[in-house]
């Protein structure tokens, strides 16, 4: 835990962004770059209701902390806005078409979408603050970003419950439903993607410094 700390309480420090982003366009470029990304991870899907699992909040914490608070919580805005029109979502579902034919469905996903927007920004947050340099302290704010989104989207869950249970998708309405159906069969899916995650940031950080990118 104290390497969590220690990197929250430090001062600034390049996320991997900054090493290329030079200018407006590639700015630009990579908050695209980060929405198109989670518009593809979003597509690994593995099959459950009432919200299927995803790659997506593995994508949200990887783009947080590879862009930074503001990039990445740009990108996640840009892909949640352009997936309402867009098939950018799970299993190529785009926002208007889930509020066209069920609307608790959209309600169900709502809140995991807000979610991912604050996650991104939260885990981009600690980034620059050297979390990605070390596994554990990515994993932790990994692990911290995915509770975020959770947050939302059990709020959102609970909010459309009613309607669900009405069209077969849940079987009560109440909070420990809630909870089991939108976060409780998903914890063990979410530490593993935390845990992908956290090797890969400082393995990235490892290949940028051997090929000399990175710069005092």
């Amino acid at each position: 835990m104290s390497t969590f700390t220690e990197a929250a309480s430090s001062a600034r420090v390049p996320v991997i962004a900054d090493v290329f982003a030079s200018s407006r366009v590639r700015t630009a470029l990579m908050v695209l770059g980060g929405a198109l990304f989670t518009a593809l991870m979003a597509q690994v899907t593995i099959p459950m209701t009432p919200v299927p699992m995803t790659g997506q909040t593995l994508a949200v914490v990887l783009v947080g902390a590879s862009l930074g608070w503001k990039r990445g919580a740009a990108a996640l805005a840009l892909y949640v806005f352009l997936g309402f029109f867009l098939p950018f979502y799970a299993d190529g579902s785009s926002g208007a078409e889930n509020v066209l034919q069920v609307g608790s469905i959209a309600g169900a996903t709502a809140g995991y979408l807000i979610g991912f927007i604050f996650a991104a920004g939260i885990v981009g947050w600690f980034a620059e603050h050297g979390s990605d340099r070390r596994v554990l302290s990515a994993f932790l704010s990994f692990v911290l970003g995915q509770l975020v989104i959770f947050a939302f989207g059990l709020a959102g869950l609970k909010l459309a419950a009613p309607e669900l249970v009405e069209a077969g998708f849940m079987t009560s309405a109440n909070w420990s439903t809630v909870i089991h159906d939108g976060f409780t069969i998903f914890i063990v899916g979410g530490l593993v993607k935390a845990a992908f995650g956290a090797l890969l940031m400082p393995a990235a950080w490892k290949i940028l410094e051997a090929n000399g990118d990175v710069r005092d």
